[in-house]
């Protein structure tokens, strides 16, 4: 088993608690450059959740209008290019072209101050080999 990618990324503090809705998404881009880190939050019933905003299929976002990551009232994540269905709280795809993988899951927690603190890295070059692999849970 690999070493955990994430133990060299940054905390970067990305929006505040109170400012997602429930259920409620939120794209964040982390880093400068040309190759920004992006990825996104999920509030839905009162969790946070935080994934690489890369689909597990063709490896591009999956929003196609910033921000737009749920439907069915907050019950899924969906992939807006091919429809993939993956669930808030794991990552998993359950329907579509990548059915059985994974988002790519980020450490997330809220502050003493409310902020949602996401660990990740400051350019998706440093994301790693990560981006081409299966993106099983971390």
């Amino acid at each position: 088993m690999s070493a955990d990618p994430q133990g060299d990324w940054s905390d970067w503090p990305v929006c505040r608690f109170d400012d997602l809705a429930d259920p409620g998404a939120k794209a964040f881009y982390v880093g400068e450059g040309d190759w920004p880190f992006r990825g996104f939050v999920i509030r839905r019933n009162a969790e946070i959740h935080a994934y690489a905003n890369i689909c597990p299929h063709r490896r591009h976002p999956l929003d196609l209008l910033e921000g737009q990551f749920l439907v069915n009232d907050g019950e899924m994540i969906r992939c807006a290019s091919h429809g993939a269905l993956f669930e808030p709280a794991t990552g998993f795809c359950v329907v579509g072209p990548c059915v059985g993988k994974h988002l790519m899951r980020l450490a997330v927690r809220i502050d003493q101050e409310n902020q949602v603190i996401v660990t990740a890295p400051s350019s998706l070059r440093d994301a790693g080999d990560i981006i081409g692999q299966g993106f099983d849970t971390i």
